[in-house]
């Protein structure tokens, strides 16, 4: 991921960071229970999540992701995607470390994959940017629309969106989640008043499919019913070949949308049919083929007012 200048920081690390406690944990003897995401991981002295971002330390969860940019670029907002949401415009991207799902096929993997190097001093890990620096970024660059927190899941770092959101909407700039939906109903509750849009993965319609790649099926798709209550909700689905790629499976999920739709404020939930390419621990498999992106399309299409191929130029 190409790194843009931010206001002049160029994305370095700024010193005298103060460690941030996490919220949603809690102490239960020498261990600590983090309570953001379903894998509620129970960590002891040192030790860190699933999502390589939260550790324990003295018997407090830290967020140690908190404010740490990996990446930065200023995207078109259909790159998130988001097709009905300020079509047209460019949004601040910004993206941390790590991540709470292991999907084999992750397109993004040397992001949200990425292990923070130990040896070293914490503001000399993934460069640190304040707050009060990102918004002065994001109001340096003309015609910005916000700050699209993506790349990596955002949410595993709720601590920095909840008090970054407050300043950039102070300012007139939307906020965007890139997300995969893994998060338990308090924090969501707590994050979706500042949120102006989403994009959630729906990586599959099958529990089995998620377990087998560290997720939960049921915590997602209550991610997009309440969500899509709050703020406006567009849904992605790579389709990995032989793995979700079944029709009968996209039917049952643009079924499915098509309901949550109903109850939804945006009446009707644009879906991203996305077509995959090899990457971290699927290099061995070929791209998905252009004909089952499209046939996929025209299924969902019978249930769906918007519905977009993805990947496919």
């Amino acid at each position: 991921m190409s790194r843009i200048p931010l206001n002049g920081l160029k994305l370095r690390a700024i010193h005298n960071m103060m460690k941030k406690e996490a919220l949603f944990y809690e102490k239960n003897g020498e261990t600590v229970i983090c309570r953001l995401c379903p894998h509620a991981c129970r960590l002891r002295e040192g030790q860190t999540g699933l999502c390589s971002a939260r550790r324990a330390s003295g018997g407090v969860l830290f967020a140690e992701n908190y404010g740490r940019i990996s990446s930065a670029a200023l995207d078109p907002i259909e790159k998130k995607p988001l097709k009905r949401f300020f079509p047209g415009s460019n949004i601040l991207s910004v993206g941390s470390y790590g991540c709470n799902m292991r999907c084999a096929f992750c397109q993004n993997f040397s992001i949200s994959q990425m292990k923070p190097l130990t040896g070293y001093p914490t503001d000399s890990r993934p460069d640190a940017l304040p707050p009060e620096k990102l918004l002065e970024a994001a109001l340096s660059m003309p015609g910005n629309l916000g700050v699209a927190f993506t790349y990596n899941e955002p949410l595993i770092g709720i601590e920095y969106i909840l008090e970054a959101a407050p300043l950039l909407r102070k300012h007139g700039l939307k906020v965007v989640l890139v997300t995969n939906g893994m998060i338990l109903e308090e924090p969501l509750a707590m994050a979706l008043p500042l949120v102006d849009a989403m994009n959630i993965d729906l990586k599959a319609f099958s529990e089995k499919f998620y377990r087998r790649h560290g997720g939960s099926f049921e915590t997602v798709k209550r991610t997009i019913e309440t969500s899509a209550q709050s703020c406006h909700v567009e849904v992605t689905t790579l389709i990995v070949p032989d793995e979700n790629d079944g029709e009968e499976e996209m039917a049952a999920l643009a079924g499915w949308l098509a309901l949550v739709s109903a109850r939804s404020l945006t009446r009707c939930i644009p879906l991203h049919v996305t077509r995959f390419f090899p990457r971290f621990k699927m290099r061995d498999k070929t791209p998905t083929p252009l004909k089952t992106i499209f046939s996929l399309v025209n299924i969902a299409k019978g249930r769906l007012a918007y519905v977009y191929a993805g990947n496919v130029n």
